[in-house]
């Protein structure tokens, strides 16, 4: 026997009957939840209800009327608590509001599954889930968005001055933007992110201005750097994870990039005057926040290569006026002046590499402006001697026997690693191959090294940075005198026959294009020398 259709309104009757008790539990009037056999009843209501054949298929009209039970249901009850309330109890209220929408709408979805399942799939509707999200949006967040923004953005604010919030309700209310948005953070970036990042960066604007004026350089940066480190903690806590670069960009335009010029060139506390002091906290405190924006450290390094390049000046005329003071007296004074400048320039560079190494973490820009300003001033003339012969001088006097410098042999390869440094910047690197060639060969003639390893590990730190064309008469020298020793011990090995005196002969011969061109002399051999047959003497005299 066919069944009978059941009737939109006899139907709906147990359906609305179901949806009053489902109030009752939402509010906590009824403690009891739904049975087996009520859920049973009301789903198999709907389902009979949708699969009638027509003219008793009521499956639009079922839509309809879930949809208009959840706008009641808003309208009557959700709405009026919620204009009740104010400040953070409107949002406490909001909270547990929206807990017990999606309870209702989750229960609603689970009675209406079969009209959810196949009607609304074949005729393109909006989901049921959705359907319930769409008219809380509609009715509640299109009524208060304005007041919820600004009462969160209040509450961030308080908290950015050191007042305590309930970070946990932040949180859920914001919670609440990115549900109702179904997937999408069209909602959270629209109603509450734009005027959330608009109110930063008016705060920080208003806090930027005021701290110019207080606080100096080092102060200011330290509370720049310590409110995009709140900033992010920030986004941890209740802000979604996609606000968090747009939060600290419109952070750093408002506290540094609006402001970088009079952070750097603060009176008595800017960006010179730290590397003046040696402030290196400070100056790694700069790096890292100039570093996050665009051309930053373009400033930052440009201001350290002027600092540099005050520094070299300084230190050039301070030996340039007491040459002057001094030049009546004997050479060596003025040459321990010019040394002293290579001694120097070596600590300037030392010290400034390591605010490179230690607060600009090697970044190239530094780097460059580090090699520009040792240019600058390392190409003039030190008291009349070029940077050149200083830098020559320097090394002999390091390397020669009897020198006023008495290094370890760690030492004297450190200094050695500084000195070929210092030389690259040096543009007539030609110069310097002659100088320190001419006093190499007296070194070697006339026995003067400390070290002959030193001196193959200075050629090999040149050859290294320049080339080999740049030391090979060099070590040619070097391999002449290794020869020569050869040649000298052999020599005094052999025996002669006892018509031949013994005679302490030495002779070095050496490559002629390997070393520096003197002065000859004719000489006058002894009588016991000259008698010797077939012995050819060479004998070089310096000057």
């Amino acid at each position: 026997m066919e069944q009978m259709p059941i009737e939109l309104e006899i139907g709906w009757r147990d359906m609305d009957a179901g949806v009053s008790r489902l109030k009752r539990i939402l509010h906590g009037v009824d403690g009891q939840s739904f049975s087996s056999e009520e859920y049973i009843h009301l789903y198999t209501t709907i389902f009979n209800m949708c699969t009638q054949k027509p003219p008793h298929d009521y499956s639009k009209q079922l839509y309809e009327r879930y949809k208009k039970t959840l706008e009641d249901y808003i309208k009557s009850i959700v709405l009026p608590s919620l204009k009740e309330k104010h400040g953070e109890f409107l949002l406490r209220e909001l909270v547990e509001r929206w807990k017990n929408h999606k309870e209702m709408v989750r229960w609603l979805s689970r009675f209406f599954h079969y009209l959810d399942r196949y009607y609304v799939s074949r005729k393109l509707l909006l989901p049921l889930r959705e359907l319930g999200m769409s008219c809380f949006h509609d009715l509640v967040f299109n009524e208060l968005k304005t007041t919820l923004a600004t009462i969160v953005i209040d509450m961030v604010d308080d908290e950015r001055d050191g007042q305590l919030i309930d970070r946990a309700l932040v949180k859920d209310v914001l919670g609440i933007y990115v549900e109702i948005g179904r997937g999408s953070l069209g909602v959270y970036e629209l109603d509450f992110e734009q005027d959330f990042c608009k109110g930063t960066a008016d705060y920080y604007s208003k806090k930027a201005q005021t701290w110019m004026l207080e606080d100096s350089c080092p102060e200011y940066m330290f509370k720049a750097e310590e409110c995009l480190q709140k900033e992010k903690e920030r986004v941890t806590h209740y802000l979604h994870s996609s606000t968090e670069s747009k939060l600290l960009e419109d952070t750093m335009l408002e506290l540094i990039s609006r402001r970088a010029e009079q952070i750097l060139n603060k009176e008595n506390s800017g960006c010179r005057v730290l590397l003046f002091d040696g402030k290196t906290e400070d100056l790694s405190r700069i790096y890292r926040l100039f570093s996050k924006m665009e051309d930053g450290l373009s400033q930052v390094s440009q201001i350290f290569k002027e600092h540099v390049n005050e520094e070299g000046m300084s230190l050039l005329k301070h030996v340039s006026d007491a040459a002057n003071r001094r030049k009546n007296e004997r050479k060596e004074v003025v040459c321990s002046m010019e040394q002293d400048f290579v001694r120097k320039a070596i600590e300037l560079h030392d010290k400034h590499l390591t605010y490179i190494t230690s607060c600009f973490q090697n970044h190239t820009a530094f780097h460059k402006a580090l090699k520009e300003a040792f240019e600058l001033f390392c190409n003039k003339d030190v008291a009349g001697c070029s940077s050149a012969e200083s830098l020559a001088a320097f090394c002999d006097n390091i390397l020669r026997r009897g020198g006023s410098e008495k290094l370890s042999d760690e030492a004297v390869e450190e200094t050695l690693d500084k000195v070929v440094n210092i030389l690259t910047y040096i543009s007539d690197k030609d110069l310097f191959v002659e100088f320190h060639r001419k006093k190499l060969g007296k070194r070697l003639l006339f026995d003067k090294s400390v070290n002959n390893d030193h001196e193959r590990s200075l050629l090999s730190k040149l050859k290294q940075y320049f080339g080999g064309q740049f030391t090979s008469k060099m070590e040619g020298m070097l391999l002449d005198m290794t020869t020569a020793r050869d040649h000298q011990t052999k020599f005094e090995a052999q025996n002669y026959p006892e018509s031949i005196p013994g005679v302490d002969l030495s002779v070095t011969v050496l490559t002629t294009g390997y070393w520096p061109s003197y002065k000859t002399f004719n000489i006058n051999l002894p009588s016991e020398m000259v008698c010797i047959p077939n012995c050819y003497l060479v004998e070089l005299l310096l000057e």
